[in-house]
């Protein structure tokens, strides 16, 4: 049951990352380069990149790859955290700005929902022990603050920031830092009670 579980998030991922890059390029507004790196400034893409390659890294169980990041100590717990994060910031602040249709709306709804939902439910079915070490866990936290340095230093340069909460020429900088330290302090709130709730159900399951 796992393996085809593991199976489905694998499909599901690479699909709607696929299906969101074509859908970028077939309707950019800036040259393919520029169009590339603006589909990976997106959190919401790097993220579910990464779930993506869980899965994959999952499904093929070689010990011997440099992507086994992806599925050391404390990954799972980590990538649910920050699925949940790309959830909430969509459902919060951008659901509202747009009403996609067609196969954007179906990539959407993928990335913004029901991977994020899908992930949950994984992790709480089948994390153990070595993904609730709080160490490993909080390690990954290295991951949103490259993230933010890499788009301040480019919108620094380019203009172009992924995210309206994130556009300092728009709302300031103070703004924007407000705006990601809620987003960081929410991150870990939700880390710390994954951990807490992961341990207590392996408690509970051992009674």
């Amino acid at each position: 049951m796992k393996r085809k579980l593991i199976a489905i998030g694998l499909i599901m991922c690479w699909f709607a990352l696929i299906g969101q890059f074509v859908l970028l390029i077939l309707n950019r507004q800036a040259g393919i380069p520029e169009t590339i790196i603006r589909f990976f400034s997106f959190f919401t893409i790097l993220t579910n990149i990464m779930v993506a390659l869980y899965f994959t890294m999952s499904y093929i169980n070689s010990k011997k790859n440099p992507l086994n990041l992806f599925i050391s100590d404390g990954a799972l717990t980590a990538l649910t955290t920050f699925i949940l994060i790309v959830g909430l910031v969509y459902q919060v602040s951008l659901r509202h700005i747009w009403n996609p249709t067609g196969l954007q709306f179906v990539v959407d709804e993928l990335l913004h929902t029901v991977i994020p939902i899908y992930l949950l439910i994984y992790w709480f079915r089948y994390s153990n022990k070595n993904d609730l070490e709080t160490k490993s866990v909080l390690y990954w936290l290295l991951y949103p603050m490259v993230y933010i340095t890499f788009i301040f230093s480019r919108g620094y340069i380019s203009g172009y920031y992924p995210y309206p909460f994130l556009n300092i020429p728009e709302i300031g900088i103070q703004s924007a830092l407000f705006n990601i330290g809620i987003i960081l302090g929410v991150s870990i709130l939700i880390m710390i009670s994954l951990i807490i709730t992961g341990n207590f159900r392996k408690n509970l399951i051992k009674k």
